[in-house]
């Protein structure tokens, strides 16, 4: 068969960009196509413009705080359309660099739907058919919503909260992951009264339960209604606003905005896969081995549209591996355990490793060193916070199971405590190093003894 190109490529996320981008480099010609924006999810709509909504929340404490350093500071309002703005042109800013990366590595762009047609065949949405030695699957992932749920229709999800025309006064938030949470912490901070609803008992399924508990506890101080085990029955429209009601008796609460955050699905829907004999999951996820390979031979699948690890770094990790791998004469997989990550609520969540829940599940007998304490800065601000730091070690072993930490730059700590976990310190390399002080990460590697509470599993 004569082929049109060596590789095409759905979606123009960070998978599929950094799998094309090598794959060229490797001497592939390369087709890739891309429907809405260049960058996906984590730049356009994610990762990326949220983390500025983040720093932008963080400004009314830190004018609060400065006084209690000397600073007296003038009369402060936010301006909703100035930063949405200068979002939008950062945003877009990013969005070249995409392309511009792309083309100077060779790859064809192309601006429109790709739907797969056969093993080795994509047609384009102007008709055009084109054959492709291997095809790569990276079109991410897409908003879950609640179809059956009357009134959801005046709600939004994460793809249109980056562009309201208005600050929300009053936001209701469903969801109790990443993306509800750190909406929650963004919007308290400029001033919208938030209340997040969560089907569970905690938010933050899967992290570890002082974790949970702690930020739990930082939100309600910072005036963030929780409303735990309830979920929405219906909401309304009316002059007012919004009115939602809810299933397990909690009464209705009036919004400006109501937020779908219950999650993210992979999106497969109409590209054309289980027609070639794509096999999906129970959640329309490609299924695939180690080496990103679909259950057919030609057509390969990253990033969250295959629901291994969600997270932006994984997927140009695994796009990278398989550009390596076919095209590079270096076979390699990405490795998927031992991945830190952090969530940006306010304050920030880094974790790696185990939690101490999962270690006991696992059957190590665990030494559990925790420590809760009041951030350095705000002994003279006065702001009534708690940092929490957490190391789950191997009471056998004395290997590190799990870093938790909860509090200022959390995701920067995580990121290199990370490397120490991954390759496999213990608890005597972290004690054996060196404090940099007067830091709060130095916490990590002062902590002497067990938690009293937690020690070999009392």
């Amino acid at each position: 068969m004569t082929y049109d190109v060596d590789l095409f490529v759905i979606g123009g996320g960070s998978g599929g960009v950094r799998a094309g981008r090598i794959a060229a480099q490797h001497g592939a010609s390369v087709m890739l196509a891309e429907e809405y924006r260049m960058g996906g999810t984590c730049v356009i709509r994610g990762c990326v413009p949220k983390k500025l909504m983040v720093y932008a929340s963080q400004y009314h404490e830190h004018f609060e705080d400065a006084a209690g350093f000397g600073w007296t500071v003038g009369a402060t309002s936010f301006d909703w359309k100035a930063f949405i703005a200068a979002k939008d042109r950062e945003i877009g800013r990013l969005e070249g660099i995409y392309d511009s990366n792309l083309a100077k590595a060779g790859v064809t762009i192309v601006k429109q739907r790709a739907t797969v047609t056969g093993e080795n065949e994509v047609t384009l949405a102007d008709g055009r058919a084109i054959k492709a030695r291997y095809i790569l699957v990276a079109t991410g992932g897409r908003p879950s919503t609640d179809e059956a749920l009357p009134g959801l229709e005046h709600t939004i999800s994460s793809n249109e909260v980056f562009h309201l025309t208005e600050q929300p006064k009053r936001i209701v938030i469903a969801g109790g992951g990443y993306i509800a949470v750190e909406f929650a912490g963004v919007f308290a901070g400029l001033g919208s009264e938030v209340t997040l609803v969560y089907r569970g008992e905690k938010i933050l399924r899967g992290f570890d339960e002082d974790v949970r508990d702690h930020l739990m506890g930082e939100y309600a101080k910072k005036g963030i209604k929780l409303v735990m085990s309830e979920t929405f029955e219906r909401i309304d429209k009316g002059p007012g606003g919004l009115t939602v009601a809810f299933r397990n008796g909690h009464a209705p609460i009036e919004a400006d905005q109501v937020l779908m955050a219950i999650g993210r699905k992979p999106n497969t829907a109409n590209l054309g896969l289980e027609a070639v004999g794509v096999a999906l999951d129970e959640v329309g996820a490609i299924k695939v081995d180690g080496r990103s390979r679909s259950s057919v031979r030609t057509i390969f699948a990253v990033g969250d549209v295959t629901n291994r690890v969600n997270l932006t770094p994984v997927a140009i990790r695994e796009g990278h591996a398989f550009a390596d791998t076919i095209f590079g004469g270096n076979p390699w997989s990405a490795d998927h355990s031992t991945i830190p990550t952090a969530v940006f609520s306010e304050p920030e969540i880094g974790t790696v490793g185990l939690s101490e829940q999962q270690a006991r599940a696992k059957g190590h007998a665990v030494d559990i060193y925790r420590a809760t304490f009041r951030p350095m800065k705000h002994t003279l601000s006065g702001r009534d916070t708690r940092m929490l730091m957490k190391l789950v070690v191997d009471g056998e072993t004395d290997k590190v199971l799990g870093v938790h930490v909860c509090g200022p730059d959390a995701g920067e700590m995580i990121q290199l405590a990370g490397i120490a976990v991954k390759m496999g310190a213990t608890k005597a390399d972290f004690d054996g190093t060196m404090a940099v002080h007067p830091t709060a990460a130095e916490e990590l590697v002062t902590m002497r003894t067990p938690s009293a509470r937690y020690a070999k599993g009392e």
